[in-house]
């Protein structure tokens, strides 16, 4: 395991994220115990000594778990990062009683990390609002000890991004973002980092295999990458990616079985970042991907000016894009709906077809914007 510094910290390049623990019956509230001992200690036999939760990971249970297990290891030899839940708006009115009730769950009395979670379009006027004292209480916190480090975590756009950091961003010490080479340019993660760079807050990446879709590729883009690296599988591709990318300080992996931690671990013993010619390759294939699974709307706006609803058509394709890629989960896409004005809504298409008209790409709006209306009556997080 090699190491990043950060702020007189030695952290290993790779951490333990605790969002896919090992489960019993399929159910994710029931985290397997004995195979997440396992996994944790083998952690720390490994190098590692990053572990991520979350008040909301496994239904409220992540912190618990990895809290009693972590108890069982000198308090000096690891770092321990949660998050304030402020995805849920009813929490924003709580954060001292979460806070107290999180520093209970994981049986410590500090947070080495800690994390305004999921910042994004949904929440971004509640982190704000002074009322809620949150940015307030979470720094006392810091000036008590019991933050060692304060941060945020973000899949919000980059105005909402901007409205935090103005705010806040003077004071946050790192920032968690998904990056990936796929998003690299999908959901333009590379204008995030350059943001971030301007303000000097080292990037912290969650989803680096994008859920596990990174681990396995089409047999034509495979064989490409193993003539490129023949020692190297399709993971460790999207991990020696973010070895390149200068501001990026830790990397976490929502390691859900020992095979997929051993195979990390693996890959983190020495960095080997991508060369310009493997760089190019491996983002040649993520656009080859995203051309194949998205609808390629270039935002020009034409469709919006004919379109009697005065619905933003490019940026419910956007999220439709989003909702194809992301298959069941829809969670960005989703996210994205719920902020909107009702009668602004995929569903309020009257399939004129006024649109299609007038798009340079041919593109069959209606149908898409009638799929999407679709996919998010079963997703009930669209609100």
């Amino acid at each position: 395991m090699y190491y990043n510094d950060f702020q007189g910290l030695k952290l290993s390049a790779l951490g333990m994220g605790n969002m896919r623990l090992p489960v019993m019956e399929g159910n994710d509230s029931k985290i397997d115990k004995a195979k997440t001992k396992e996994m944790l200690d083998f952690c720390f036999d490994a190098g590692i000594n990053y572990f991520d939760t979350a008040y909301g990971y496994h239904a409220g249970n992540s912190e618990l778990v990895v809290g009693e297990i972590l108890e069982g290891h000198d308090r000096n030899t690891f770092y321990l990062a949660s998050k304030f839940p402020g995805y849920d708006s009813s929490n924003m009115s709580k954060v001292k009683e979460i806070f107290e009730e999180q520093l209970k769950k994981c049986r410590v009395d500090y947070f080495d990390f800690y994390l305004f979670h999921n910042v994004c379009e949904a929440n971004i006027d509640g982190y704000l609002d002074p009322k809620f004292g949150i940015f307030d209480y979470l720094m006392e916190q810091k000036k008590k000890g019991r933050i060692k480090h304060l941060g945020f975590s973000t899949h919000g756009s980059h105005d909402t991004i901007k409205r935090f950091l103005d705010a806040y961003g003077k004071d946050m010490e790192f920032c968690q973002i998904e990056l990936n080479y796929y998003d690299w340019t999908f959901q333009d993660a590379k204008g995030t980092v350059e943001m971030l760079d301007k303000w000097n807050i080292p990037v912290w990446v969650m989803e680096p295999v994008r859920g596990g879709q990174l681990a396995t590729l089409p047999e034509e883009a495979a064989a490409k990458l193993k003539a490129a690296r023949p020692n190297e599988d399709v993971p460790a591709w999207a991990f020696r990616f973010l070895q390149g990318i200068k501001s990026v300080t830790m990397i976490l992996s929502g390691m859900s079985n020992m095979d997929q931690l051993k195979a990390n671990v693996a890959t983190f013993d020495e960095r080997k970042p991508l060369n310009k010619e493997e760089e190019e390759l491996i983002l040649g294939i993520a656009e080859d991907m995203i051309k194949k699974t998205t609808v390629h709307c270039t935002a020009c706006h034409y469709c919006v000016s004919k379109c009697p609803q005065e619905l933003d058509i490019p940026h419910l394709l956007k999220l439709y894009n989003e909702a194809m890629v992301e298959g069941s989960g829809n969670f960005i896409s989703a996210m994205g709906i719920s902020v909107l004005p009702e009668d602004k809504r995929p569903d309020k298409c009257v399939a004129c077809e006024s649109c299609m008209e007038v798009c340079p790409q041919n593109i069959e709006i209606p149908k898409h914007l009638a799929d999407f209306a679709e996919k998010l009556q079963h997703n009930p997080m669209a609100g």
